[in-house]
């Protein structure tokens, strides 16, 4: 699994969207995992060859702060 450093949550969740058109699955919608860090937003799907492809972003709240 490789994992995808994404600038924004924004772009994570228009990156999902697509994913889900082109035929992926959903492996774990968009939102912020605290597990992992205050501000580590994901999105995690799978291609249709079986791929996971997790989208992350680790600052996602310091850019929602900034935009306010």
């Amino acid at each position: 699994m490789t994992a995808l450093l994404i600038e924004s949550a924004d772009l994570i969740n228009r990156m999902f969207e697509i994913a889900m058109e082109c035929g992926g699955r959903d492996e774990g919608k968009p939102g912020f995992r605290p597990q992992y860090g205050d501000g580590f937003y994901a999105a995690y799907v799978r291609d249709p060859d079986g791929n996971k492809l997790p989208f992350v972003c680790y600052d996602a709240r310091k850019q929602s702060a900034s935009r306010t």
